[in-house]
């Protein structure tokens, strides 16, 4: 029966539909490189900025207290390691990202989807979140503590804040872009709302989802600083406030490679669900 013909979705951005030839490339670019060999010239920079900051806090450039050497740095963790502090500031922060992250890109998703679909809701809604939207992080944070308090849910809420307006912008703008002729076929065999977006019309800009989504998870980590000054006892923004109070800036350090540490991890998963999502959805 016509209705259900699936619709196939071409993918988006694909070396195919941007150069009208099968994407078979010469397999001589960096993509084509072995995973070994990417990851190894990955490792070039940061070893070279290792190196760097081994050289200016040894020959007497930065102090001590300005610039623990690399291992001072490592002290500190093992210190903290053994104390049994440091896996705890790393797993509550980390849970306070998910959370919010999957909270402010679910909110992000519906109403990105419902301005990019509808222009009643576009002209209704997109300038009021547009003004919000211009909102620093900190200014949130005394409305929080006086609506929510100082528990879990208020430093939640402010990483799910800072998720939603990537995964809302990059999503709206998307769907105002989908191929036109894409959506009347797929109605001509009988898709239409809730269906139509999730089978086309979502499918249609799943790399731009997941552009949403990665700088969303990045802005997570940036307001997961903030969140944590809403009255925290730990999590790796308290570990970085409280060292940079205490004059430890071994851990100030550490706070902050770890934080980049874990940023980096969790985009590099969600780089691999969105490869899983462009193979899931191309023809």
């Amino acid at each position: 029966m016509a209705a259900n013909v699936p619709v196939r979705t071409p993918r988006v951005g694909s070396e195919a539909t941007v150069t009208g030839s099968p994407a078979t490339g010469s397999g001589t670019g960096p993509r084509h490189l072995p995973g070994s060999v990417r990851l190894g010239l990955g490792l070039l920079l940061p070893a070279a900025l290792l190196a760097l900051w081994q050289l200016l806090s040894s020959t007497g450039v930065f102090t001590f207290v300005q610039l623990p050497p690399p291992l001072a740095v490592l002290d500190a963790a093992v210190e903290l390691i053994q104390r049994g502090d440091l896996w705890i500031n790393i797993a509550i922060s980390v849970q306070r990202v998910v959370l919010g992250f999957l909270a402010g890109a679910v909110l992000g998703l519906l109403l990105g989807s419902l301005v990019g679909l509808s222009r009643f809701a576009d002209v209704l809604i997109a300038p009021t979140i547009g003004a919000f939207r211009a909102v620093p992080s900190l200014a949130w944070v005394p409305l929080l503590l006086l609506w929510i308090g100082l528990g879990e849910d208020s430093k939640v809420t402010l990483i799910a804040i800072g998720a939603f307006f990537p995964v809302y912008t990059t999503v709206a703008s998307a769907l105002r872009h989908v191929d036109t002729h894409l959506v009347e076929a797929a109605r001509s065999f009988g898709y239409s709302g809730l269906r139509l977006l999730i089978t086309v019309q979502l499918p249609a800009v799943v790399p731009s989802v997941f552009s949403g989504l990665r700088l969303a998870l990045a802005q997570s980590w940036l307001f997961l600083v903030a969140a944590e000054l809403l009255g925290a006892s730990m999590g790796l923004g308290f570990l970085l406030t409280d060292s940079q109070n205490n004059g430890r800036t071994d851990r100030l350090l550490l706070a902050i490679v770890l934080l980049a540490v874990f940023g980096k991890i969790t985009d590099a998963l969600l780089g691999w669900l969105e490869k899983k999502a462009i193979v899931r959805w191309a023809p």
